[in-house]
């Protein structure tokens, strides 16, 4: 197979891929409702996880009230925040390329998964180890603590990539369409109108013009 259409075969791979994320997309947001809806929407919504690793990646302190309320703030002890600003926005910035829809939507093999980490793993070592000063890691005890930081970046995209194993992800969403589309409207309302009431039938038998059905 010449390059040219191995490169087009991978070209209309991912179009096709793209498509049905984008199908499943508008269904989401335009064909579920309620609780269904809700769940779905939930699940593919990554804003929350980014803005939570953001948070950490400040050293901020995570208080949470019980009842589903999170705050943040920050620590009163410097030695807790590793990275400075440029830091954290560099390293959030990476991972925005790796954590988003297109990610865990997609079809993905295990030996993919162990490739895109091992090369991530690799770049982000040397992206640390070449801007340590720049991104706030200006002493030996912040320093000691990367390899720490780079290990848990990578655990976090590995678990946005194991999401799209095998489709899993996209698979579970054509699932929740398919039941979604079943159900009858108006729950056993719908089922009722499939039933046709029993006629009364009146006394007299076929002599009775009340039975002729007219």
């Amino acid at each position: 197979m010449d390059n040219e259409r191995y490169i087009d075969q991978l070209e209309q791979g991912s179009k096709d891929q793209q498509d049905k994320i984008n199908q499943l997309s508008s269904y989401v947001h335009s064909g579920m409702q309620g609780q269904d809806s809700n769940l779905i929407v939930y699940q593919l919504e990554l804003d929350n996880i980014l803005e939570r690793i953001e948070h950490l990646l400040k050293g901020d302190i995570i208080n949470d009230d019980g009842q589903g309320n999170v705050t943040y703030k920050k620590p009163d002890n410097n030695d807790l925040i590793i990275l400075n600003d440029y830091g954290v926005q560099l390293i959030m910035n990476i991972i925005s390329f790796y954590l988003n829809r297109n990610t865990i939507l997609s079809n993905y093999q295990p030996e993919r998964i162990n490739e895109i980490l091992y090369d991530l793993g690799n770049e982000l070592a040397d992206l640390v180890y070449i801007n340590y000063e720049k991104m706030g890691l200006n002493n030996v005890e912040k320093k000691s603590r990367s390899p720490v930081l780079i290990m848990n970046i990578l655990h976090i995209i590995e678990s946005s990539y194991n999401r799209a194993l095998g489709g899993n992800e996209l698979e579970s969403l054509r699932s929740a369409r398919i039941v979604t589309q079943n159900q009858p409207l108006g729950g056993n309302q719908g089922q009722m109108m499939g039933i046709r009431p029993q006629q009364k039938k009146h006394v007299g038998g076929f002599i009775n013009p009340m039975n002729w059905g007219w």
